[in-house]
């Protein structure tokens, strides 16, 4: 590990935390040339997925691109930033763990949705919405009646 400060390659490892689904382990480290001490974090690289869009292209899954479409929908909610990287590390361990590295952007959807709206009801329809694509006032009142 190199050095961010001095740039030298060896550097000691002083504590190592794993996170509590083991997903990311925290290691503080200290350079052994100018003793400087910082933080890397580790995680497990896996087979790349790819989701297939409903128009049938296919891009790399992209966990960002996942946390800030549920940013969006929980704008002004109860969502807590933990609770939605909660989500976004429940769904792509999730997805890690099906038989294919190509899933369909329907099911990452209501992998999505079904977290939501265990959480939040109003994130929930805002996430559905445009996951399920309302196009009238009709979809709404579908949506809302099944939550009630």
């Amino acid at each position: 590990m190199k050095c961010p400060y001095c740039s030298h390659e060896e550097t000691d490892v002083i504590e190592t935390r794993d996170s509590n689904n083991l997903s990311v382990t925290r290691r503080r480290r200290v350079c052994i040339k100018c003793s400087k001490r910082f933080t890397t974090y580790e995680r497990v690289e896996h087979v790349p997925l790819t989701v297939i869009k409903k128009d049938q292209r296919r891009e790399p899954f992209d966990r960002e691109k996942l946390k800030r479409g549920i940013l969006k929908a929980s704008g002004k909610t109860t969502l807590t930033m933990q609770q939605i990287d909660a989500i976004v590390d429940e769904v792509e361990k999730e997805l890690i763990g099906c038989d294919s590295t190509e899933i369909p952007s329907q099911q990452i959807g209501e992998m999505v949705a079904k977290r939501i709206k265990k959480l939040d009801k109003i994130a929930y329809i805002r996430f559905a919405s445009v996951f399920r694509r309302f196009v009238d006032i009709e979809d709404f009142e579908k949506e809302i009646k099944k939550l009630l």
